[in-house]
Formats: C-alpha cells, sequence, structure tokens
C-alpha cells in the first residue's frame, strides 16, 4: 500500500520576490533574500492546511481577487509577521514613565492620560502598561481618575490572543511577586499552567487591527504616551519616518514617544525631543 506523503515544496527566486515585493508594499516590513528560508517555512504550513502542492497555486490563490483570497492574505500576514514580546520588556522604558512622564502629567493637573501600544502583538505590552498605569495611581491616587490604552497590530491573530489574555506561567517569570499576587489569575488546573491577566486590567485595554502603511490612522483621540517599541526596524528608513510621523500625529504637544532599544529618528525631521535613550517628546 502507498501512502501519499504532501511534500513541502521550495520557495523559488521568482516566487520569492513576488512575495517580498507584496509585503515590502502593503505591509511595509523588508523582505531581504536571508529571510526567505523562514518564510518558506512558514507558509508550507498554510500550503499544507489548504492542500496546495506548489508556491505558484499557493500565490494565485491568495492573489486572487476573492473573498477566499482576501482572508487568505491575513493569513500569510499572520504568518510571517515576527511577534516576540514579554511582561515589562525594556524596563528602563517603564522605569522612566513611572519616575519621570506620570509625574509631569500629575503636576499639570490631568484627569486621563490616553496611552497606545502600537504594534501591541500579543497584549504583553498594552498589559503591562495598564499594571504600569493601576500601580501609580495606586501609590498616589490623587493623581489621576482614570486611563485608557489603544492597543493595535496588524496580526489579527496576536490580536486574538491579546484579547483573551491568557499566558503560559513562564510568561510572567520575570514579573515581581506582588503584581503578579496582583494582576495575574493562575488557572486552577494545575495541569494547564496558565495564567490569565485580571478583568480590570484587561478592561482598560482595546484592541484593534491596523496597518503601519495605511495612509490614515483611525485614531479618535490624542494620546499622551504613544509605545511603538521593536517595530520600525523592519521597515526602512524612509517609511520609518513616515510612520512616525503619523503616530505623532495622534500625540498631544508635549506627549511622549517610546521606540525600542536599537531605534533612532537620527537624520529625520521631526517635532521630537530626545529626553532618555529612545525615549522622545513632541515639541
Amino acid at each position: 500500500m502507498s501512502i501519499d506523503i504532501l511534500s513541502t515544496p521550495d520557495l523559488t527566486d521568482d516566487q520569492f520576490l513576488r512575495l517580498s515585493a507584496f509585503i515590502q508594499k502593503n505591509v511595509g516590513i523588508k523582505m531581504p533574500d536571508e529571510k526567505r528560508i523562514m518564510v518558506q517555512s512558514r507558509l508550507n504550513s498554510r500550503l499544507k492546511a489548504l492542500k496546495i502542492k506548489d508556491f505558484d497555486s499557493y500565490l494565485e490563490y491568495a492573489f486572487a481577487p476573492t473573498e477566499d483570497g482576501m482572508e487568505e492574505i491575513a493569513h500569510l500576514i499572520n504568518a510571517i509577521t515576527t511577534n516576540l514580546t514579554t511582561f515589562f520588556r525594556e524596563q528602563p522604558h517603564f522605569d522612566y514613565m513611572t519616575s519621570n512622564v506620570l509625574p509631569e502629567f500629575a503636576k499639570k493637573g490631568l484627569h486621563r492620560i490616553e496611552l497606545w501600544s502600537a504594534g501591541c502583538s500579543s497584549g504583553q505590552e498594552p498589559y503591562t502598561l495598564s499594571i504600569v498605569m493601576s500601580e501609580f495611581m495606586r501609590k498616589n491616587p490623587r493623581a489621576f481618575r482614570e486611563f485608557s490604552i489603544l492597543a493595535t497590530d496588524i496580526s489579527s491573530k496576536v490580536l486574538n490572543k491579546g484579547l483573551d489574555a491568557v499566558y503560559q506561567m513562564n510568561e510572567i517569570d520575570k514579573v515581581p511577586f506582588d503584581l503578579k499576587k496582583r494582576y495575574f489569575l493562575k488557572s486552577k488546573d494545575p495541569a494547564q499552567q496558565k495564567c490569565r491577566v485580571n478583568k480590570e486590567t484587561r478592561e482598560k485595554v482595546t484592541f484593534m487591527r491596523l496597518n503601519f502603511m495605511d495612509s490614515h490612522y483611525p485614531i479618535s483621540s490624542p494620546k499622551n504616551i504613544i509605545f511603538c517599541r521593536n517595530v520600525l526596524i523592519y521597515f526602512n528608513k524612509q517609511t520609518q519616518e513616515a510612520v512616525i510621523r503619523k503616530l505623532i500625529e495622534h500625540l498631544v504637544p508635549g506627549g511622549y514617544l517610546f521606540l525600542g532599544h536599537s531605534e533612532t529618528i537620527f537624520g529625520m525631521n521631526l517635532p521630537l525631543v530626545t529626553v532618555a535613550p529612545t525615549v522622545f517628546k513632541k515639541l
């Protein structure tokens, strides 16, 4: 008896160029040749799920102007975009926010603080921001009346995970014990080894899909603080500046922009001043 095993095809030069051109244009992410194996590996799971035998057929299916094609583009983007994040990643940013930014806003008499986690991945960053804000207000009860956090990403897959707010216990290993106890709920099933962000912390965060390559960001209200960290590194310099410019259109004068530790605005003509490593204030 013979068994028909669906082989995993290779991504040819032409196929990769077609795919990378699409991603660059529509998502803004650079796709150099060294990413070909990664892309091939991730998309092979889509070929298997659809029972498609080669990449030519897959690309024709995905790029077809049909409802199925549009739905597959979302799966393609989910597969290709890299989502690496942890709670309290790059801790000095949260320390600066607590020791400098929030006290400054409190002295100004602001009653409401609005934050935006742009490129939020699976929710760890916006929930960290929610915890930081809650801790500051707990320790400074007269500082603010309320706060809200907008969390956006291009990947619907990670947005759904963020909305669920369920994480493996080892994902909160580095969270201080008192914060774990205050803001996380451990699964009652010890075999699960999972936890969930508590309701009060979750309710402060609103998730929304947003593509940085869109000409306009549908943000309803100006933000006091924007975190856009370790996202711009995937874009070329021109796209980086264009994205930052659109981001700070939604930042109040005197508001703060936080970028990733390896990101910079050097050489860009933007109304921002550096106040700390990768922390910028809008003029």
